[in-house]
């Protein structure tokens, strides 16, 4: 667990996404200073924030949580079926789209 906001990693995150940081404070329903402040770790995310981060960014929220801070709440891991495939979808497009990045470099 992070000690303090990762904002490095949650850039590259953001990075491999091609997301915006207005894009990510329009799915936290937050403004773009404030997000400043989560990056800067001036600001704690909500377990719902966590939740929105973790969806839009294609990781688990423990992952969220665990990068985003100590006091960082991770939600209820009561999920829909759903919803749970559609995360683990989202991991293995990513998994495999680095793996033919890594045989291509």
């Amino acid at each position: 667990m992070a000690l303090f906001f990762d904002g490095v990693w949650f850039g590259a995150r953001l990075g491999e996404r091609d997301l915006s940081r207005e894009r990510l404070a329009a799915r936290l329903d937050i403004t773009t200073e404030d997000l400043a402040l989560l990056f800067k770790d001036q600001m704690e995310l909500s377990a719902g924030q966590v939740a929105a981060f973790a969806e839009l960014l294609g990781v688990s929220a423990a992952e969220v949580a665990s990068r985003a801070g100590v006091s960082t709440p991770v939600p209820s891991q009561q999920t829909s079926p759903h919803a749970r495939i559609a995360s683990l979808e989202r991991r293995v497009e990513a998994l495999e789209a680095e793996i033919d990045r890594l045989k291509a470099g």
